[in-house]
């Protein structure tokens, strides 16, 4: 309603700004450029009879002024027609209908009439990157429960659940997510993980389901294999998680960069690291001893560090496909799909020049469930 208040004031101010000058009167006070020249007649006339000028330069100065008299004439019967109250009633009308007309117009075409008030507390509700994560999880969850087959939605808020602690909210996410937004290998993988860590990091028998369903989806899924190898040492059956460990050991990238938790744990139940191969990294007695001592913290932070340097080391020479397909997988082991895919672009962006190598590139993502 005080948009509309303000829009008429405008429009009342217009159509006055046009017919002020219609409305004011002409003062004649002064006289007019005709009544001047019939004066300069008189003049003449009066300079004649008393001798001041000629007869011929009197006669002169009357065919001139009077040439300019019939002038001003015409001129001022033009004018008195615009001047006229007809007319000035004529222009008076056009503005008043005319201007509020063409506004009309103007905005039924390329306004919205038709759009409701937005209210300044609905605005409010808007997610600024400023608040606080509690604040933006809490209208996140506020969508979903007005949208709650929004699988992205679930897809987005399950990680943060789990992240500020709260577990049991993951475990429904991840399975909203997976509902809504399909069963994949990562998704099963997540809900385990959270339902182990709603358990204090035991494995549940419920959390190990969900990891097998996860290597049935995509037999390479490291988060998976890694908590099934956990499970098996939870359970008593070492020799078991060393084999699930040591065959992640062996099949992995080289610079992937779980393994040193891997390797701590397969030390942790007696085993030890396969030392040979052409795709496994040459791993020191200190490198393996460091880890073994870590907090699941501590390793989670070595293992953000590790990728973010292979990521700065690729931003400066891309040439690396190799290096590009580690750091693609690191992404997808950490469960950050969204740095995968842009990781991806980067890298066809990087050696997109190179057939070849693009060749090498996405033969090698083919087993990441990305597009390749």
């Amino acid at each position: 309603m005080a948009l509309w208040f303000v829009f008429a004031l405008m429009t009342a101010a217009a159509i006055f700004a046009v017919l002020w000058p219609l409305g004011r009167t002409r003062s004649n006070a002064g006289g007019t450029e005709a009544s001047v020249y019939r004066d300069q007649l008189t003049e003449i006339t009066r300079d004649a009879d008393a001798g001041l000028i000629g007869p011929t330069e009197a006669e002169a100065a009357r065919v001139e002024i009077s040439r300019r008299l019939l002038a001003a004439v015409d001129a001022e019967g033009a004018a008195s027609v615009g001047s006229s109250p007809g007319f000035r009633r004529a222009v008076s009308l056009l503005a008043l209908i005319g201007l509020p007309l063409l506004a009309i117009g103007f905005y039924l075409p390329l306004g919205s009439p038709a759009m409701p008030d937005f209210p300044l507390a609905t605005r409010n509700q808007s997610p600024s990157p400023t608040q606080p994560l509690d604040n933006l999880v809490a209208q996140v969850e506020q969508h979903l429960e007005k949208n709650p087959t929004d699988g992205r939605g679930w897809t987005v808020l399950a990680p943060v659940l789990a992240k500020i602690g709260r577990t049991d909210d993951a475990v429904r996410a991840f399975r909203n997510a997976i509902t809504y937004a399909g069963d994949t290998a990562a998704r099963r993988a997540d809900l385990g993980e959270a339902m182990a860590m709603a358990a204090n990091g035991v494995i549940t028998a419920d959390a190990k389901t969900e990891f097998e369903r996860a290597v049935a989806l995509d037999a390479g899924e490291v988060k998976a294999r890694y908590f099934l190898g956990l499970a098996a040492e939870q359970d008593g059956r070492g020799s078991d998680a060393a084999v699930i460990w040591r065959d992640m050991l062996a099949k992995g990238p080289a610079d992937a960069p779980w393994r040193p938790v891997v390797t701590a744990a397969l030390a942790r139940v007696g085993g030890s690291a396969p030392k040979s191969g052409p795709n496994l990294p040459a791993l020191s007695e200190d490198t393996i001893a460091s880890v073994q001592g870590m907090n699941a913290g501590d390793r989670n932070a070595m293992i953000h560090g590790m990728v973010d340097r292979l990521a700065t080391r690729l931003k400066q020479d891309g040439s690396d496909v190799e290096g590009w397909l580690r750091l693609v997988r690191a992404y997808m082991v950490l469960g950050e799909r969204d740095k995968a895919k842009s990781a991806l672009a980067d890298a066809r962006e990087a050696v997109g020049s190179n057939a070849e190598r693009l060749r090498q590139l996405n033969d090698g993502l083919k087993d990441t469930g990305l597009d390749g």
